[in-house]
């Protein structure tokens, strides 16, 4: 990794890659990386494996764990890790879709209203931006969509001006928000188990393996305050 976590600073790193073929092992080269840069530990003692409910695991020879999350569409795998607590994380491409159907047959229907009255251009965006946010907090909490994680009611998506990472909710303690994900990816990031302001440095590569990179990186603070445990009602994963 190009920059070295933060000291006193709970961060979401964010690796993002493009597979030409294999995104599996793309994503175990980036969650290797994920693990080196935030355990201290060389790459080749970093472990990549799947926790008894299906999820990621990072963990190195010495037993400590990394909470990372994965998400891939098309090619492009994305790596969320955080030492902090948990992390979910999700990307899909920016395409034509059938928006308000869809969000009346999925979503709550305080989502679905709000979404028909946004302006026609930009549904298609909203509607993946709501999607993209169940996601990530979904795995989160490391319950997905089950349960009526599809009717999980987000916060409306922010076209700018207010706090990037925002409250879900219903959810006390839980926050979601879109950085930057590159030209027509839709990226969502959440956190749960904050305590602070958390951080979040994106690392974009281009080319089609993991060690092709640019230069840029963005970190963009996050202000989170998390104010008692989330509840039970928010007790990671559907594919759209």
């Amino acid at each position: 990794m190009n920059q070295l976590p933060v000291p006193g600073r709970d961060t979401v790193y964010v690796w993002t890659g493009r597979a030409a073929d294999d995104q599996r092992e793309l994503a175990r080269r980036l969650l290797r990386r994920a693990g080196g840069a935030l355990l201290g530990r060389p790459e080749a003692e970093i472990g990549v494996g799947r926790a008894p409910g299906g999820r990621p695991e990072v963990y190195a020879a010495d037993g400590r764990t990394l909470p990372v999350s994965v998400s891939h569409v098309d090619g492009v795998v994305v790596v969320a890790a955080r030492a902090g607590g948990p992390v979910g994380v999700d990307v899909e491409l920016r395409r034509p879709l059938p928006a308000t159907p869809l969000a009346r047959r999925w979503y709550d229907p305080d989502e679905a209203a709000w979404l028909a009255a946004r302006a026609e251009a930009g549904r298609e965006l909203d509607f993946l931006r709501l999607w993209t946010a169940k996601e990530a907090v979904g795995k989160a909490l490391g319950t997905g969509l089950r349960d009526g994680g599809l009717r999980r009611r987000m916060p409306p998506p922010d076209d700018g001006g207010g706090e990037l990472l925002r409250p879900v909710p219903g959810c006390p303690g839980v926050r979601v928000g879109h950085p930057a994900g590159g030209a027509g990816l839709v990226l969502a990031v959440a956190v749960a188990g904050a305590t602070g302001p958390v951080d979040v440095a994106l690392e974009q590569r281009a080319g089609h393996d993991a060690a092709s990179r640019s230069a840029a990186v963005e970190r963009t603070s996050l202000p989170v305050v998390v104010r008692g445990s989330w509840s039970s009602r928010c007790s990671v994963r559907g594919r759209l």
